[in-house]
């Protein structure tokens, strides 16, 4: 019960500075964008990053269906 209490009142604070002061809303206002921003580029990094599993099975993928693909053209041509 307190840990509710205690969190009731950091945000009550934070409200009530946001409330009455212009610049305490700008600044919370321009620090969920920039969080926001470093998750998009973290989760960007993420998927893109060549060194993650994720990126090397697209990349294995992608390459086996190429390979495939050139194989069949081949086999086609030789026939």
């Amino acid at each position: 019960m307190t840990a509710y209490a205690v969190w009731f009142i950091i945000f009550a604070c934070i409200a009530y500075l946001i409330a009455t002061d212009e610049n305490v809303a700008k600044a919370v206002y321009f620090t969920g964008k920039i969080v926001n921003n470093k998750l998009a580029r973290f989760r960007w990094w993420v998927i893109n990053n060549p060194r993650t599993p994720w990126a090397q099975y697209v990349m294995w993928r992608r390459s086996n269906q190429l390979a495939k693909e050139l194989m069949n053209k081949i086999e086609s041509k030789n026939k």
